[in-house]
């Protein structure tokens, strides 16, 4: 049975700060949503595998986020903990149109 596929949208390109997160509630979900210095757009859940850390307040650094409550490093390409810590979080597909932002949940 497939899974269905809900585009959410979650404001202009422009409403997002640069190398800082956001906080995006869809549904029960809360959304940490990250513009890397490059534009690109990235969506990871919000609460970081260690201790439930807010992500979205974390500071970021190239393509990873560090938790704000032990510096966990993690990859907002791939959801990825870095070593040597271990863990992973889930990831969202984004997608643009016409500066609106929608996140793929």
């Amino acid at each position: 049975m497939e899974k269905m596929v809900q585009r959410v949208p979650i404001g202009k390109l422009s409403e997002f700060p640069e190398r800082l997160g956001k906080t995006v509630n869809v549904g029960s979900k809360e959304i940490a949503v990250f513009k890397l210095g490059s534009g690109k757009i990235h969506a990871i859940e919000n609460s970081c595998p260690h201790k439930g850390g807010v992500l979205a307040e974390g500071m970021v650094s190239g393509e990873h986020v560090f938790c704000p409550m032990h510096d966990w490093k993690i990859s907002v390409i791939d959801g990825n903990v870095q070593e040597p810590d271990e863990g992973c979080v889930q990831t969202f597909k984004v997608e643009i149109e016409n500066d609106q932002v929608y996140v793929l949940v």
